[in-house]
């Protein structure tokens, strides 16, 4: 009798516990699929900079047809670059590493992230994806504002902003914008996401400083965005810097020209300290501000 009664209290403790093991499996498995994007989204690797300065393998990575030849739907790539530009009428606008521009859809969602373009769709407006584990190369875009979504096929989309993009089939080569305004949904994105050609008109709120150049008063356009190039007429190496307030340079006094979509203020000290001037656009070559090899800082926004 007391040996029955302890096998039967055995064997009900044994079912108990491999019970717990299953719940506690499930659950397990069901925290990883909810964080699935989390977790895919830690293995990228981020780098400042283009992927020809990071050497790069050369026709790697970015998916890109060459001229003259419709998009397709493109696979998963162990890297892709976003690059702060300007392609046609659109400054700022992100492009890809081969120069292709990029673009959102007002029918997805950012928050959360949601794309809602699909089969036919995806092959009109191929989904710029990156392989788990992959590179992403930012180039004047902030890291902040970069993440990736789960599509329907289970890739991986990249977002700005929050908004899942996408190149355009008939953009036949580097700089096009045939995409831009299309059906009234689709425009080229922003460093931060926003619809390129679209921006909100703030005043640079410009004061204190030596001054102000290039017509920075109230009504211009506030950059959001900067490239800062070592040597002038924007040659390489270069820095790209994208948001809103203060941000220091990371190769500090080095730039000696200056690609912006607005006006901007410039630091010659960390933390927007020191002297400053108010910029307004490009600027080839800050000597002509006195300027060059100074910047250590920048105010967007």
């Amino acid at each position: 009798m007391i040996r029955n009664r302890i096998a039967a209290l055995a064997a009900t403790a044994a079912a108990a516990s491999l019970l717990l093991t299953a719940c506690n499996a499930t659950d397990q498995a069901a925290s990883v699929a909810k964080d699935g994007v989390g977790t895919a989204l830690q293995s990228l690797h981020f780098d400042s900079g283009t992927a020809k300065q990071h050497h790069a393998t050369p026709k790697t990575g970015d998916w890109a047809t060459g001229a003259g030849k419709p998009a397709s739907t493109p696979v998963a790539r162990k890297w892709v670059q976003l690059s702060a530009a300007r392609a046609g009428d659109l400054d700022p606008v992100v492009v890809n590493g081969a120069g292709f521009t990029l673009y959102r859809f007002d029918k997805d969602t950012p928050n959360p992230s949601k794309s809602n373009c699909n089969d036919a769709c995806a092959t009109t407006w191929p989904p710029v994806v990156v392989a788990p584990g992959g590179k992403i190369f930012i180039d004047g875009v902030s890291k902040s504002a970069v993440g990736v979504v789960k599509r329907d096929d289970g890739s991986l989309q990249v977002t700005i902003g929050g908004w899942p993009v996408y190149r355009f089939s008939k953009d036949l080569k580097p700089g096009d914008t045939n995409g831009q305004g299309v059906g009234g949904t689709w425009f080229g994105v922003t460093p931060d996401g926003r619809k390129a050609g679209a921006q909100d008109r703030t005043g640079t709120g410009s004061t204190g400083g030596s001054g102000s150049t290039g017509g920075s008063g109230s009504g211009t356009a506030a950059a959001t965005s900067v490239v800062l190039s070592d040597e002038k007429n924007f040659g390489d190496p270069s820095e790209g810097l994208a948001g809103s307030g203060c941000q220091n340079v990371a190769r500090d006094d080095s730039a000696s020209s200056l690609r912006a979509s607005g006006a901007l203020k410039i630091w010659s000290e960390k933390d927007c300290k020191g002297e400053s001037e108010v910029v307004q656009g490009d600027i080839a070559d800050l000597a002509s501000i006195d300027f060059d090899n100074r910047i250590s800082s920048v105010f967007l926004g």
